[in-house]
């Protein structure tokens, strides 16, 4: 008896199953993901935590000769207070 190939059939060839394929291509899809407040709230904690760590530290010698400035009369003067104003404004975007 003898067995003969019913069909073209390639055991090489992929198979390709009606339907999937059609499927994956569907169309214009796009991908989305979405957070949680959780995972929002976090992410904001996160970055300030972030910039807080980034500000230079303020040693106690430099905060002292800061406190002498301040104190005197001589050094608030016009200049001084609007340059402050004006790095002020500019650090909220104003």
């Amino acid at each position: 008896m003898m067995v003969e190939r019913i069909g073209q059939l390639n055991p090489i060839q992929p198979g390709n199953k009606p339907g999937k394929s059609d499927q994956l291509r569907g169309g214009d899809r796009t991908d989305s993901i979405s957070l949680s407040p959780e995972a929002q709230e976090r992410a904001e904690l996160y970055q300030v935590v972030e910039l807080i760590r980034s500000v230079p530290s303020l040693d106690d010698a430099q905060i002292a000769a800061l406190r002498e400035k301040i104190n005197d009369p001589a050094y608030l003067n016009e200049r001084i207070i609007g340059a402050t104003a004006d790095r002020i404004m500019d650090a909220f975007g104003l």
